[in-house]
């Protein structure tokens, strides 16, 4: 099984679904056991809607690249608590 910090370090493939089927399925075996990952997961999927929604409808797109900088910021205030 995949650790916290190995899931949030790939969480963004995780949701652009670009991981590989075994990877998906590790992640999603961690997500079974772990609230505390699914609670930031889902919070993170959050805060990208809402910053495809400010940014208008060409970054509100689902297949849309979350910006890297919004990215960096999440982590960032992960790793600060």
């Amino acid at each position: 099984m995949i650790s916290c910090e190995h899931l949030l370090e790939f969480l963004t493939d995780y949701i652009e679904q670009t991981l590989s089927h075994k990877e998906r399925s590790r992640f999603d075996e961690h997500l079974a056991v772990c609230p505390e990952c699914v609670n930031y997961l889902h919070n993170f999927e959050a805060t990208i809607r809402a910053t495809r929604s400010v940014y208008g409808s060409a970054a509100a797109r689902e297949d849309a690249p979350v910006p890297e900088q919004l990215i960096q910021a999440i982590l960032a205030a992960r790793t600060a608590r």
